[in-house]
């Protein structure tokens, strides 16, 4: 099944210099970037982007409760506050310099990219992916320094945020079809 799905450089993958790095290992695998931009996100484009219904808070703030009970951390606060603390400094990390906003699109995009990019925490990303191999950082630092953990990169997690996030960042004019060449191959019809 053929998916988009949308894709953010964040701030520390822009300001480290790994822009050509990132885009590569999607565009080595297969996958097609059929949008692709700058930009210097403000408060409410990055607000948008991470949007604040019960759901996403409390989702954000149970994966988080979950990853310091994994690593013998108490955490007092409810998910939905530590959803509403996680949004906050996202939103502010987002803001602090220009990112590359993608829209990738292939067969089962969504999946492959999320793969690829590999798990929230650098510190439990596996190697050969995108955080477990330029990224080190962990909750426990994030949390002391009051920011969110940077892990270079935003990947939609299903259909539907990748359907809504990728409206947030590029209009209809902004997504462009074409064919790469390993696409004949790829998807042609058997005998």
């Amino acid at each position: 099944m053929i998916e988009r799905t949308l894709v953010i450089i964040k701030p520390d993958g822009v300001l480290r210099g790994l822009i050509g790095t990132i885009i590569s290992r999607f565009e080595k695998c297969g996958l097609k970037i059929v949008g692709m931009k700058m930009a210097y996100p403000d408060e409410k484009l990055a607000g948008n982007h991470y949007v604040a219904d019960e759901e996403w808070l409390v989702g954000v703030g149970t994966k988080q409760k979950a990853a310091y009970e994994k690593k013998g951390v108490k955490i007092d606060k409810s998910e939905r506050d530590l959803g509403l603390q996680v949004r906050e400094y996202l939103i502010e990390y987002l803001t602090m310099s220009p990112v590359i906003a993608l829209c990738i699109q292939g067969h089962n995009a969504i999946a492959h990219v999320r793969k690829i990019v590999g798990t929230t925490s650098p510190q439990d990303a596996n190697p050969g992916t995108i955080r477990g191999d330029f990224s080190f950082d962990t909750y426990q630092l994030a949390d002391k320094s009051k920011r969110p953990i940077q892990n270079l990169i935003h990947a939609s997690g299903n259909k539907k945020d990748a359907d809504r996030e990728t409206k947030i960042w590029f209009t209809d004019k902004e997504i462009h079809d074409w064919q790469r060449i390993d696409e004949a191959l790829m998807y042609r019809k058997g005998k």
